[in-house]
């Protein structure tokens, strides 16, 4: 795992021991990235699920004017931590389950939702960003999921939602009128 472009291109990220956290691979990544080139400088970004704080830390590395990683596990936020230090970076990083968090409130610009898979948590979240008015006008939000998962269209001013599949994973891009 490492970070694809930007100031911190090349700097390899610590990877998680196990199978409780599955961090996004490298060609997803890219292609995500891809899709969101021209829209992340000068972003406010939040990485939900952090895990190990990949999507985060490439967006931040790309121009993103800041990132908050929000996960419930501290191991991965121990990780995340570490993957920031790493790449000479500094971020805000919040323990709490990520979608308590969203009910604080706070408006981002870029939106990384990578929840753990099966458990619907993609379809709360992007309920909960639309209900507490997380997302900013102008502001895109990307979800990855198993390829046969649907993320809910929220409807009523937000803009486009495309989906993209690479092999067994799912990208859903969804965009806010403004």
């Amino acid at each position: 795992m490492r970070v694809i472009s930007g100031t911190c291109r090349g700097r390899k990220l610590l990877e998680p021991a196990g199978m409780d956290v599955r961090p996004t691979t490298d060609q997803v990544k890219e292609a995500l990235f891809n899709i969101i080139q021209f829209d992340i400088e000068g972003r406010k970004a939040l990485d939900l699920f952090a895990g190990t704080g990949q999507l985060g830390i490439e967006a931040l590395s790309r121009g993103a004017a800041s990132c908050t990683f929000v996960d419930a596990s501290r191991t991965s936020l121990k990780l995340v931590q570490e993957n920031l230090r790493r790449c000479g970076l500094t971020a805000a990083v919040v323990q709490s389950d990520s979608i308590a968090f969203l009910r604080r409130g706070e408006k981002f610009d870029l939106i990384f939702l990578d929840p753990p898979y099966g458990m619907g948590l993609e379809e709360q979240a992007v309920r909960d960003v639309k209900e507490f008015d997380i997302l900013s006008k102008g502001g895109i939000m990307v979800c990855e999921t198993r390829a046969d998962t649907a993320v809910p269209d929220p409807g009523a001013d937000y803009g486009s939602v495309k989906t993209y599949r690479y092999g067994r994973i799912r990208l859903t891009v969804i965009t806010r009128g403004g």
